[in-house]
C-alpha cells in the first residue's frame, strides 16, 4: 500500500515513518509538513492510505479531508482524545492514533486499512454541485431601470447590509437584494462564496495568501468555513 505522512512536525513524521517501516506492506511514498503541499501532490498522484496530524497551522487536517473529491484511506493521528467521535463522521477516515504511537496500536490500525480497502467501492454521490445550463447575462435592477451584466465581467459581489456591491471589470452598482438570493441566480462553475459577505467570480482569482484571494484591486477575505471548497475547486499544480 502507498502512503503519505502529513504532520508539521519533524519529529513526528519520522515516528509515523518508522513505524512504517515495520510493516512489510506499506511504502511511503512522501511525507509534508504542510496540507496545501499534499493536496498539489494528490491531484498527480494516487495512494491508498494518508496519515494525516489533526492540529497543523493555518490548515487543519479535517480541513485537508473536507478538500478531498475522491479520498483515500485516512488514519488521523492527534494528541487529542476527543476528536474520536468527530472522525466518525468522514466515512474515509478509518481510524485514529493518538500521540505517542506504539507499534501494536499501529498495526492494529493498518488491520483497518486492509479491511477498509477489501471493502466493494460505494457507490459514488451524485455530483449536487452540477449545474444546469446557466445564462451568459445578468439584470440587475437599479432605480427601476434594468442593467445587463455579463457574468464572465462580475469580478465581486459583496453583502452591505439590506444590499449588496456588484463590482464589475469597469463599474460597480449597489443592488437592493441579498447575497443568498443573487447567488441562487449565478452559476456555480463560475462564482463561490468563500465569506459570509462575499461571492467572487473563480476564474478571476490573481492570487492567493493567507486568509484572503486578490482579484483585480479586490482583497477579498476567506472564512474559515469556506477555505476547504475554495481549495478543492483550486486546480493546484
Amino acid at each position: 500500500m502507498n502512503c503519505i505522512i502529513i504532520d508539521d512536525e519533524a519529529m513526528a513524521r519520522a515516528i509515523v515513518k518508522q513505524l512504517c517501516s515495520k510493516v512489510p506492506e506499506l511504502d511511503v511514498i512522501e511525507e509534508f509538513d504542510n496540507a496545501i503541499s499534499a493536496i498539489k501532490f494528490l491531484n498527480q498522484n494516487t495512494i491508498d492510505v494518508i496519515f494525516l496530524d489533526i492540529h497543523m497551522p493555518g490548515f487543519s487536517g479535517v480541513d485537508f479531508v473536507q478538500t478531498l473529491k475522491n479520498p483515500p484511506k485516512v488514519v488521523m493521528t492527534t494528541s487529542d482524545t476527543d476528536f474520536a467521535i468527530a472522525a466518525y463522521e468522514y466515512e474515509c477516515i478509518v481510524d485514529y492514533l493518538v500521540k505517542p504511537i506504539t507499534l501494536e496500536r499501529f498495526e492494529k490500525s493498518i488491520d483497518k486499512v486492509k479491511n477498509s480497502l477489501a471493502q466493494k467501492p460505494q457507490a459514488q454521490m451524485p455530483a449536487s454541485q452540477q449545474n444546469s445550463p446557466e445564462g451568459e447575462d445578468l439584470y440587475i435592477n437599479i432605480d427601476r431601470r434594468l442593467i445587463k451584466l455579463k457574468l464572465n465581467e462580475i469580478l465581486v459581489i459583496e453583502a452591505k447590509g439590506d444590499y449588496i456591491d456588484v463590482k464589475t471589470e469597469k463599474e460597480e452598482h449597489r443592488v437592493h437584494t441579498t447575497l443568498k438570493k443573487i447567488k441562487e441566480k449565478l452559476p456555480e462553475k463560475l462564482f463561490l462564496q468563500i465569506h459570509r459577505s462575499y461571492i467572487i467570480n473563480f476564474t478571476k482569482i490573481i492570487d492567493i495568501e493567507d486568509n484572503s484571494v486578490l482579484i483585480a484591486k479586490n482583497v477579498v477575505p476567506i472564512s474559515r468555513s469556506n477555505r476547504p471548497e475554495l481549495m478543492r475547486r483550486l486546480n493546484l499544480l
